[in-house]
């Protein structure tokens, strides 16, 4: 049998004591700092996705600098989805880094790749990935007209009324949780041209 080749994307979510009682409703409020830096940080991101792509394209390489700075945007924005509404999984508050933080339950690798196609730059954003961007619209949800929440939300939710209620977040349940946001957090990192990698079309790492 052939041994599966680990992503080099790849997620980390400990659970860690469920919050009490309804704190949870609160957290859309105590998130509030974080969700106005990260709205500058995406717009930061968007452009140097701009800058990569055409750094890639004649040179097969994306800037390292550039690089670690849109892995610590996706992590950061990891960070705050644990803590909030992509997971509900901790009740630690994030911190405002990018930088990886060992003692935090979440955190988000990404391997530096030394070479990328010039050929897959051209396509991989937007033809390559239409599948995945299917899939991840029903984990993540969409905006505009027909906009819907999605199933990751969903979960975390009812998650966290079983927590007020019982006590404990089910276990199955959170890993489902940590594998939708797996997934979409691989294709965002393929998208945002830091791997040519294709994403798997599965939760559970490698």
């Amino acid at each position: 049998m052939q041994e599966q080749q680990r992503y080099p994307v790849s997620i980390r979510g400990e659970l860690t004591s469920p919050p009490g009682g309804g704190w949870w409703l609160l957290k859309w409020l105590l998130a509030l700092p974080h969700y106005i830096v990260l709205a500058i940080l995406w717009i930061a991101f968007v452009v140097v996705v701009i800058i990569a792509f055409f750094a890639i394209l004649f040179t097969g390489k994306y800037p390292r600098s550039l690089f670690d700075f849109n892995a610590g945007v996706l992590r950061w924005t990891w960070r705050v989805g644990f803590y909030s509404y992509e997971a509900l999984g901790t009740d630690k508050y994030p911190p405002f880094s990018l930088e990886p933080e060992d003692d935090y339950p979440a955190d988000l690798t990404i391997e530096y790749p030394e070479k990328l196609s010039k050929g897959l730059v051209l396509v991989k954003w937007w033809l390559l990935a239409i599948p995945h961007y299917i899939v991840i619209s029903l984990f993540q949800g969409g905006g505009g007209e027909y906009s819907r929440v999605g199933l990751t939300f969903i979960l975390a939710i009812f998650g966290a009324i079983v927590v007020l209620f019982k006590g404990h977040y089910p276990a199955d349940m959170f890993k489902l949780v940590v594998g939708l946001n797996r997934w979409s957090y691989r294709v965002f990192a393929y998208a945002s041209l830091m791997t040519d990698a294709y994403p798997p079309f599965r939760l559970w790492d490698d």
